[in-house]
């Protein structure tokens, strides 16, 4: 997919979201798609995202007083909504299309960089095989050592009480909890580079919407890995079960093992 600069045309298509739609070119530039693409691929594309952000009511025409409003004028709340949804769009538009299309499934397309985790798309995924590797530096400490040497806030999930292990990896970037049955919360920072890294086929990643939780619930196992930081290189870690993943105050958050959605989404929600 070529890469251009944006325009004020484009810019009006998108309702002026600023930011946003210069994360929309650069995801466009990293997509690896065999040119030239199918002519349906941009219509289908376009058809999602009509479709899939369009408000269900009009907008008001003037921020009720106490709602922070943007200095366009647009209540901060629509607008950190309306960016999740044209995200979210894009992504599973460009999953489902990969899948659909015979360049899709020849190609493996780096599509979504979320709360520090790279998703990678394309046909069936070759499992991990059980190895010894772990992430950098990943050293047992208890929940209070882990809070002292995390570089952001470490948070428990009260619907799980005490993790009956806790280690931390790389330095602090990332602080990892354990619970019997393979439930594990990651916690990382997820304002930089994309620290860990998936692997995906069908099922694609689902949106998560509940107790005011934005997140993708990823259905099916999966190969996970880490990418490093000197040079970039991806390294497997291992076959990761369902997995719910988002982000909160910069804060990557990876849930592995909850079971299903919904009991992943209630464990996300009990944060604190």
């Amino acid at each position: 997919m070529s890469s251009r600069e944006p325009h004020d045309d484009d810019r009006g298509g998108l309702g002026g979201l600023g930011d946003l739609e210069a994360e929309l070119f650069a995801l466009g530039d990293s997509l690896d798609v065999p040119a030239p693409p199918p002519a349906d691929v941009a219509a289908a594309v376009r058809a999602r995202l009509t479709t899939g952000i369009a408000p269900t009511t009009p907008a008001p025409t003037t921020p009720a007083p106490t709602t922070p409003a943007t200095p366009a004028g647009r209540p901060l709340k629509r607008r950190r909504g309306r960016r999740w949804a044209v995200v979210a769009a894009v992504v599973l538009a460009v999953a489902a299309l990969t899948a659909a299309t015979p360049q899709g499934r020849a190609a493996v397309a780096q599509i979504l960089r979320y709360a520090g985790i790279e998703l990678r798309l394309g046909g069936a995924p070759v499992p991990v095989e059980p190895t010894p590797t772990s992430l950098p530096g990943e050293r047992a400490v208890t929940l209070d050592q882990a809070r002292a040497t995390a570089r952001f806030p470490v948070r428990t999930p009260g619907a799980l009480g005490a993790p009956d292990a806790v280690t931390v990896s790389d330095g602090g970037r990332v602080v990892s909890m354990l619970w019997p049955g393979g439930l594990r919360l990651d916690q990382f920072d997820g304002t930089i580079s994309p620290y860990l890294w998936k692997q995906l086929g069908p099922p694609f990643p689902e949106e998560v919407h509940a107790a005011g939780l934005d997140a993708l619930w990823i259905g099916g196992a999966h190969p996970l890995g880490y990418i490093k930081r000197e040079d970039g290189t991806s390294v497997p870690l291992r076959q990761a079960a369902p997995t719910l993943i988002w982000e909160t105050g910069g804060v990557g958050h990876r849930l592995e093992g909850a079971g299903d959605k919904d009991r992943a989404a209630r464990i996300a929600a009990s944060l604190r």
